[in-house]
């Protein structure tokens, strides 16, 4: 048995269309659901072809606003983002219901899962949504975060980092306004998740280095070559002993 084993998920019905190819090299994905991107149809599509590849399909919901694809922080009432998130969830719980699969996780997007990263009001405001609405789902929240630290002890947590995303040395990702956000080349892309698992830490763009748990490794579906660099990070991580492994 391997002594290490991860968890790869991606953010799957965007509307890249470019599923069939990603599935087969997951363990789990995150399904949009209407907030920022997706439908009924596409996540009923997604939810199929997750049952047919044995993917853990976890739900994927964000502000309401897919005129910036969920990247922009609304100023909205927390009872209208509620009934909206409810709304949102729903929809791929039912996909998943009518398939006879759980919700394996819940995973909030772009700028809402940002702000619970950062914001404590957000943090316990969506921790205390969960913990009413879907108490016994798993969410992926970032390691040492404002939400990790809200939910600790009220809802079952896998901590996530970003196989594609840059960090700046507090903990937090790169901005996407910056040129050097992302992670494009496959080799520094797999070396930057290799020493995530092994070492349990991450060097940011500084240099600087910071402890980091990572139960599962995100590579956005969105990413321009996200299925060679999802390749070549899984032939990597079978040469580094590296287990994927569904959570």
């Amino acid at each position: 048995m391997n002594a290490f084993s991860i968890d790869i998920n991606c953010d799957l019905g965007e509307g890249l269309g470019n599923e069939a190819a990603l599935m087969p090299l997951i363990s789990s994905c995150n399904l949009a659901c209407g907030g920022h991107a997706g439908d009924a149809q596409t996540i009923r599509q997604v939810v199929e072809l997750a049952k047919e590849h044995g993917v853990g399909v976890g739900a994927h919901p964000s502000f309401p606003d897919k005129e910036h694809f969920g990247r922009k922080k609304l100023e909205m009432p927390f009872a209208s983002l509620s009934a909206s998130l409810q709304e949102q969830l729903e929809m791929v719980a039912e996909a998943c219901r009518i398939a006879a699969l759980p919700l394996h996780h819940i995973k909030m997007h772009g700028a809402l899962y940002n702000l619970c990263a950062s914001n404590a009001v957000y943090a316990e405001a969506i921790t205390a949504f969960l913990e009413t609405h879907y108490p016994k789902t798993p969410v992926y929240v970032p390691y040492n975060s404002e939400m990790a630290r809200a939910a600790s002890g009220r809802l079952k947590l896998f901590y996530e980092a970003f196989a594609d995303r840059n960090y700046e040395e507090d903990g937090s990702l790169v901005s996407r306004v910056q040129n050097n956000a992302l992670i494009t080349d496959k080799n520094q892309l797999a070396a930057h998740v290799i020493r995530m698992v092994k070492a349990g830490e991450i060097k940011a763009v500084s240099g600087a280095v910071f402890k980091q748990k990572a139960d599962t490794i995100c590579v956005h579906g969105d990413t321009e070559n996200a299925v060679e660099l999802l390749n070549f990070l899984r032939q990597k991580l079978t040469e580094a002993s590296i287990q994927i492994k569904s959570l």
